[in-house]
């Protein structure tokens, strides 16, 4: 069993447009169409079982139109989180509609959405999350919209778990793209519900700090994830594969810590 906990597809109205922006702007070449289907081709192709899907409302006006969306392609393999936007006065009455329509959690990112994880005017958002019981996964470190600008940065992320010591935090690539020794010191290790997922990071991370920062956070809140369409989860599957840590350690990492947080009874 895998589960990607990071991947990214659009609707068909939007994908193509969607699609071609975002491969201008990180100079990436996609490994898929960014439709659902293509996603699914690809997943079979590496052998994974599930993934988690990741729309993102990058104005206030898309949040129920993508929530929408993601409803629609919910399967027995695709698990999608919804999204809201930090400058949308409803957000947290879209934030309760999420969970009534059974998204797995929410996506932030806060390169797109411009804002910075510890910003008080997201709080609201995090404070509803947190009674909700809804997972929120972020976009952490480097992102090439905004090469200059770090939105999300370890110790930011360090700060809003303190805040919000009961919600649910997931930090995309590994705790901060090229952020990763400030995640070895401000993240990893850190008490509670705070979860790393590897996307985007083979061939990225040095060996070493990869391998310091999952012992010393513990492959309980590790995560396999790709990023797909922008890497490949063949890559990442790979590199967990390689680890020095047990079989048990590289299943939990696999599709045990995402089976727990998603909620799934799983057979094996």
């Amino acid at each position: 069993m895998i589960i990607d906990f990071h991947t990214h597809a659009f609707s068909d109205k939007i994908v193509e447009k969607a699609m071609g922006s975002l491969t201008q702007t990180s100079g990436i070449k996609p490994y898929t169409n960014g439709t659902i289907s293509g996603l699914l081709e690809h997943m079979d192709k590496c052998g994974v079982d599930k993934s988690v899907v990741l729309p993102i409302a990058t104005k206030p006006s898309q949040q129920k139109i993508i929530n929408s969306w993601a409803q629609e392609i919910m399967s027995d393999r695709i698990y999608p989180f919804g999204s809201v936007h930090p400058d949308a006065k409803d957000a947290c009455d879209e934030l309760v509609q999420i969970k009534k329509s059974g998204l797995y959690g929410v996506k932030l990112h806060p390169d797109y959405q411009n804002f910075f994880a510890d910003d008080e005017k997201a709080y609201p958002i995090y404070e509803k999350c947190e009674k909700l019981g809804l997972p929120v996964l972020f976009h952490a470190g480097y992102d090439p919209l905004s090469p200059d600008k770090v939105h999300g940065k370890p110790k930011a992320f360090a700060q809003v778990h303190k805040d919000f010591p009961k919600l649910t935090i997931i930090l995309a690539h590994l705790g901060g793209m090229y952020r990763w020794e400030q995640v070895e010191r401000y993240i990893a290790g850190t008490d509670g519900e705070i979860y790393l997922d590897v996307s985007f990071t083979s061939g990225e991370i040095g060996q070493k700090i990869l391998e310091r920062i999952i012992q010393k956070h513990g492959t309980d809140r590790i995560l396999m994830a790709s990023d797909c369409p922008w890497d490949s989860p063949a890559n990442e599957i790979s590199m967990i594969k390689k680890l020095d840590i047990s079989e048990d350690d590289k299943e939990k990492i696999l599709y045990k810590n995402a089976a727990r947080l998603l909620k799934l009874q799983l057979s094996q």
